[in-house]
């Protein structure tokens, strides 16, 4: 591989956490991303379907969008968040949560340190993170929108999110684009 394409990866620990993902298409399909951007593990709470269903079958619909992924990317079914995210702070990980919420910063303003380990949770396609899982992040991301829906696929925001983490361009929000954090999108402006 080139230098210029490991430095990213070299220089932080990402582990991802799904919580409450329902569709198996989207599990898949972060498990490819995830795989291309090299993080270290995912871990599935609450609901989210893991890549083996009962007696360790395989699940073909995580199967087809991960295309072989789920087989390189260590992953942990875990039933408890609140716990697992006590866990890896305690192992020296930053928390951040993607979410539109009013504390929320726009992911290209986040500066990780060099080496950091990052867990990146990401939440249920219609109802997001809860809020008692919010509090506990570190920090809250999200990407800033443009346009009126104001919502991207989950499996999408992962790929913006990992990748704007690991190849940062230090450049403000589009002008055009707000974020929940500014005072004009909540005035309705």
């Amino acid at each position: 591989m080139p230098e210029t394409r490991r430095v990213g990866i070299k220089r932080m620990e990402i582990a991802v956490i799904l919580h409450n993902v329902r569709s198996l298409h989207n599990v898949g399909s972060i498990f490819r991303t995830a795989d291309a951007a090299g993080v270290k593990e995912i871990y599935l709470c609450g609901f989210t379907p893991s890549p083996e269903g009962r007696f360790k079958k395989i699940r073909p619909q995580i199967a087809k969008t991960a295309l072989g992924a789920e087989g390189f990317v260590h992953w942990e079914k875990v039933p408890k968040i609140n716990l697992l995210i006590r866990r890896l702070k305690e192992e020296g990980y930053t928390v951040l949560a993607v979410e539109q919420a009013k504390k929320s910063l726009p992911y290209c303003a986040f500066k990780p340190k060099r080496g950091a380990k990052i867990a990146l949770i990401l939440g249920n396609e219609v109802h997001g993170i809860p809020p008692a899982v919010l509090k506990e992040a570190d920090h809250i991301l999200e990407i800033p929108m443009r346009g009126k829906k104001e919502s991207l696929n989950v499996s999408v925001a992962a790929g913006v999110i990992l990748f704007g983490l690991l190849y940062p361009v230090r450049a403000r929000p589009p002008q055009g684009g707000r974020s929940h954090s500014d005072p004009g999108r909540r005035a309705g402006l």
